[in-house]
């Protein structure tokens, strides 16, 4: 079922309360429309909360006013019928009379008017909706189509879980504490009458610059950055470094990547070496660690343009080996040196979504604060140049044995005659649930591996969270085989598609 937005239907389920789903959606939303939207609704829950409490109020003062007065006339009325008694010469008997009276007038006073004065004064109830209107959230299923796109498409729903980390993480970087640290207000619910405008989709032009993100106040640093490698994933940071109002220069080994940034504000650099001299912090993000080090060692590379105090910023994932080598060598021209892989895919680098695992200079990590908001959700610093690698390429094995899992659900449900459709809803609505889940098979139910995350980064992850493993002489079985699975689809030509086409290698 559908209800009609501003400019879009959007499905029944996925309207949600305002106060229970305002944080997360702050924090996942950084258009500036969806800012605005905030700002709309919060001033008009003031409004109409400034006006309940004056109406309530008044109407409270003239109830008081009435009864009050209803109290005296019935005062007055009492005191002349006796006057009346008394000058009719029924002293005795009128006098007996008038003391009944008297009582039942009391009386009638005593059990009405502070039952009725209890009943007006009493505060109008607030709080929660009835429970007719409870939000119960259940996992979207993939059989409906969904019709936001653009910014909308940032609308997750996924278990707020930000504060327990923050509060038993010591490596959690607090940078959303402006949001998550002010003191909630509560109002009704909001619900059901939600209003979403979809975003312009057809152009991929930046946004302009703005001083300020929606996911609380980011003051862009005053420092030049640099960005070498417009990939997939540095593509989309280096648009949300710009959105967000950084001075960027842009380097890429194709130059014709760069004119979208040039024409958006970014200034270009010709090589490695003159964006490094020239910019105060450079970040990298390039494919594997053979890039990585040539990028750093080769002709006009970045460590001819460090001197001391440059700083350097590696984003590759890629081994501890490798990034420690680069550590050693830009130190020892007096550079500093920072590595910060990015967990997540070419939506989450666009939307600004990115978790980043940070180790090595801490000075340098907190003089990436604006830059790591802009491009992030969350940060965490692990200590010394190796540990993020280690930590970014497990989460990468885990995240790849899953992919080839569900790979391998889909094709045994279609080998058995079981509908590959219903087995993905009935993931959904279970424990397995997630947006990774929902996108991932509807890659492949639909046919559809343009690359989100290509197929053969993940292969060189889990091959290097294997050798990890022998390292330490730690089995790493599932991920072996699953490395397997990923080498026979990098066979039939799948190494450009999206990890999803790992399916592929099930089915030839």
């Amino acid at each position: 079922m559908y209800r009609r937005g501003h400019c879009a239907w959007i499905k029944v389920e996925q309207l949600k309360p305002y106060h229970l789903h305002k944080e997360e959606m702050i924090k996942i939303n950084k258009g500036k429309r969806f800012q605005q939207a905030v700002d709309a609704v919060e001033e008009f829950l003031r409004k109409t909360k400034g006006k309940d409490q004056a109406s309530s109020h008044n109407s409270s003062e003239e109830k008081n006013r009435r009864n009050s007065s209803e109290e005296r006339g019935k005062q007055s009325a009492g005191e002349e019928k006796r006057k009346a008694s008394l000058s009719e010469g029924k002293l005795k008997k009128g006098t007996g009379e008038g003391k009944k009276r008297v009582s039942s007038v009391s009386s009638e006073r005593g059990s009405k008017s502070p039952l009725k004065r209890t009943q007006d004064q009493s505060p109008r109830k607030r709080g929660r909706p009835p429970k007719d209107e409870k939000d119960l959230t259940i996992p979207e299923s993939s059989t409906v189509k969904r019709v936001m796109t653009g910014t909308v498409a940032g609308f997750k729903w996924p278990p707020s879980v930000s504060e327990p980390v923050k509060d038993s993480d010591p490596h959690f970087h607090p940078f959303l504490l402006s949001q998550t640290e002010k003191p909630a207000v509560c109002y009704q619910a909001i619900t059901k009458k939600l209003k979403v405008c979809e975003e312009e989709t057809g152009s991929t032009s930046i946004q302009a610059a703005d001083s300020t993100a929606v996911n609380g106040s980011i003051t862009p640093t005053d420092k030049k950055i640099g960005f070498l490698g417009l990939g997939l994933m540095g593509s989309g940071i280096v648009s949300n470094l710009l959105k967000m109002g950084h001075t960027v220069t842009v380097w890429n080994r194709t130059a014709e990547k760069c004119d979208l940034f040039i024409q958006e504000g970014a200034r270009l650099g010709r090589t490695p070496a003159e964006v490094v001299s020239t910019c105060d912090i450079t970040f990298a993000c390039v494919s594997d660690p053979k890039a990585a080090k040539d990028l750093v060692l080769g002709p006009s590379g970045v460590l001819q343009g460090i001197r001391p105090g440059k700083c350097y910023v590696d984003m590759s994932t890629v081994d501890a080996d490798t990034v420690t080598e680069l550590a050693q060598v830009i130190v020892s021209r007096g550079g500093r040196f920072l590595e910060a892989p990015v967990s997540g895919n070419q939506q989450l680098s666009n939307d600004g979504m990115l978790v980043i695992l940070a180790a090595g200079d801490r000075g340098l990590y907190e003089d990436c604060s604006s830059c790591f908001q802009a491009m992030g959700k969350t940060s965490f610093f692990l200590g010394e140049v190796g540990n993020a690698a280690k930590m970014m390429l497990i989460v990468n094995m885990v995240q790849g044995s899953f992919m080839a899992t569900i790979a391998e659900g889909l094709t045994l449900a279609q080998v058995t005659g079981q509908s590959q459709q219903t087995l993905l809803d009935i993931l959904n609505q279970g424990q397995l649930a997630s947006i990774f889940l929902d996108q991932k098979c509807q890659n492949i139910l639909q046919g559809n591996f343009k690359p989100d995350f290509y197929l053969k980064y993940i292969q060189k992850d889990l091959r290097l969270a294997i050798a990890l493993g022998d390292s330490v002489n730690h089995p790493t079985p599932m991920a072996a085989a699953a490395n397997e699975v990923y080498k026979r689809a990098k066979a039939l030509d799948q190494s450009d598609n999206d990890m999803s086409a790992v399916y592929r290698a099930y089915i030839h």
